[in-house]
């Protein structure tokens, strides 16, 4: 039998059971990796957020810096009975399937291309402890302890992590580290040299941190300047809520009267919640809230209402398969056309698409400046696997001489020394933004009657139709003004020459990367461009007029973006390739890098990817 045999570079799958404390375990081996210098993506499978239903958690270690999912799966520590034979038949030839060796593995679990280690966890737990509600938890951490030798793990590096965990509690330490060295002398004893995997310490992540994008989104927003959320509880968002309201509690608190400077409110559903940020934004707050693909649905009427009476509002939406009826605890990128055109009527909203937590932080401040400076809603578009994995991410950076943006905001000084009348929804620099007021500003004036689309620009009732064409006309003029202020995209030019182009955005950014620098060693040179922001500017544009195919990366169904990118500028859809992934699991660079060769080999009449490089178009 051929083992896989390598240092810092292959997938760990752990096979839990939802609820069964597996978290705190496989938190403690990812992040001793990270501590060791080595580049590491972990990732939570969840098909269901039930108690008790089967959980995943896969570890991508590759010290290159590749932080995509890989595909395919070089160790499964499997401690889940419900999926053991599923967990058997997914090692990869020449890998390793490790189990809790306490039962006999089932009579269909037979290969001779894999190596099996078992080790009697669930013994060696109820042996060593005698509390039963600690034995499920600590029954984890001996896998952990184990894997430390089958991967030469720094022990001491899991160690101190515990240690740190518990420095307030130290005694809750000591039964923890005990479980590790059980593991790691049951190991050493009877696998001496059993696994070809192994970590060995580098200095390659070096400032980097772990964090997930809900966190880092939260901290934005406190950043930012928001100090009012209103919002409805739904997976996977509820969390950018709760980062917020933690770090609130440490950067918002008055020190003389030790009051929050927030106001952070649950509302009794989305619409609720959406009308709560409309109107603390119309009041002069910052607000904002989250939700994921089945708020947008019911939050789209206030939407519109903010859209067209032009009140800044910031919406995080963190994508997700299916409504809520369907899987809560899947990523899709499958909410780009809904949140759109958001509403009802003609509708375009600005999106920001982030693809790591230190985006997510950057994206949700700007967020609340493009609102204020656009006054309108900014949504900011994350997915469950950025929003509640970690994710290996540059520090995340403030500068604080950086002052807020509050756009066209009439002050009491200037409504005093103007001569004409006020009109709120009158263009009078030509960019489509007019100027607000905040209620209160002025003793006397400076009010207004706010409402949808009937009014004129003096923000006067009318049902005149007229007055509503100009109004309409105004708004893609501030459209056109928002292409010149949101984040480029990112676009790498391989080969100058090349004519194939690719396409991708958020969660599919890493794995892309990866598959295209495959292609790349047999001959393919394709120039990609990553996608930040929507409305699309004149670079987007450009990029594909510059070649002759461009492949879009999506997870989803139905080519949202592509659809856009032919919808907003016109592209032929010939001239638009889709790379589409949709079963709700993080996109591969082994899915993108066998479907990339396979659309361009028919593209262009090849038998492979290499002959696509001879045949005129790379």
């Amino acid at each position: 039998m051929n083992r896989i045999e390598r240092v810092n570079d292959f997938v760990i799958r752990f096979a839990n059971v939802n609820g069964s404390g597996s978290a705190s375990a496989n938190n403690l081996f990812a992040r001793a990796i990270f501590r060791m210098g080595i580049p590491v993506s972990p990732k939570n499978i969840f098909p269901s957020n039930i108690q008790g239903l089967p959980t995943w958690y896969e570890v991508r270690v590759n010290e290159k810096g590749y932080l995509g999912r890989r595909g395919g799966t070089d160790m499964i520590v499997a401690v889940n009975s419900q999926t053991i034979v599923k967990d058997f038949i997914d090692v990869a030839s020449g890998g390793y399937f490790f189990y809790d060796s306490t039962r006999a593995l089932p009579d269909e679990c037979k290969r001779e291309d894999i190596t099996v280690i078992g080790v009697p966890l669930t013994r060696l737990c109820n042996e060593a402890f005698e509390n039963p509600k600690l034995r499920q938890l600590l029954k984890n951490i001996i896998y952990v302890g184990a894997l430390s030798h089958l991967l030469d793990i720094d022990f001491s590096v899991l160690t101190s992590s515990i240690e740190l965990q518990f420095k307030k509690k130290p005694k809750l330490a000591e039964p923890n580290i005990k479980a590790l060295e059980i593991g790691l002398e049951y190991a050493r004893e009877h696998y001496p040299d059993a696994c070809g995997l192994s970590l060995e310490l580098r200095d390659i992540t070096g400032d980097g941190i772990l964090m997930d994008g809900n966190t880092a989104t939260g901290l934005g927003a406190v950043y930012g300047g928001a100090t009012v959320a209103g919002w409805y509880p739904i997976t996977p968002s509820t969390s950018v809520i709760e980062a917020f309201e933690r770090y609130s509690n440490i950067y918002r608190i008055e020190e003389e009267t030790g009051l929050k400077k927030v106001a952070i409110v649950q509302a009794e559903d989305e619409l609720a919640a959406i009308g709560m940020v409309i109107g603390a934004s119309w009041n002069g707050a910052r607000a904002f809230t989250a939700t994921s693909g089945p708020g947008i649905s019911l939050m789209s009427e206030f939407l519109g209402l903010a859209y067209f009476s032009e009140v800044p509002v910031v919406l995080v939406d963190v994508q997700r398969t299916g409504p809520s009826t369907g899987m809560p605890t899947r990523t899709q990128q499958s909410d780009f056309i809904a949140t759109a055109y958001a509403s009802h009527g003609d509708t375009r909203n600005v999106l920001l698409i982030p693809c790591d937590p230190a985006e997510c932080f950057e994206f949700t401040a700007q967020a609340l400046d493009l609102a204020d400076r656009l006054q309108t809603p900014i949504i900011l578009m994350s997915d469950l696997d950025l929003g509640m994995n970690e994710h290996l991410s540059r520090p995340l950076k403030w500068d604080d001489n950086r002052r807020y943006d509050r756009g066209k905001i009439m002050t009491a000084e200037q409504l005093d020394t103007i001569e004409q009348k006020w009109g709120r929804y009158l263009d009078v620099d030509g960019d489509g933004i007019c100027y607000r007021t905040i209620p209160g500003a002025h003793p006397t004036k400076g009010s207004y009657f706010t409402r949808g689309t009937s009014h004129d620009e003096y923000a006067a009732y009318t049902e005149d139709s007229s007055a509503y064409e100009r109004g309409m006309i105004r708004l893609l003029v501030k459209w056109d003004t928002a292409k010149t202020l949101l984040p480029e995209p990112h676009i790498k030019i391989r080969d100058p020459q090349s004519k194939i182009g690719a396409i991708f955005y958020g969660t599919s950014t890493h794995a892309s990367y990866e598959a295209i620098d495959r292609l790349e060693k047999h001959g393919t040179a394709i120039n990609t461009m990553r996608l930040r922001a929507f409305p699309f500017s004149k670079d987007v544009i450009d990029f594909i007029d510059q070649h002759e195919i461009v492949c879009v990366i999506e997870q989803n169904r139905d080519a949202q973006i592509r659809t856009l990118l032919m919808t907003e500028c016109n592209f032929q859809p010939d001239k638009l390739v889709s790379i589409l992934h949709y079963d709700g699991m993080p996109i591969t660079a082994d899915f993108i890098t066998d479907r990339l060769e396979k659309r361009l080999a028919e593209k262009f009449n090849a038998t492979t990817v290499e002959n696509v490089a001879t045949g005129g178009i790379a």
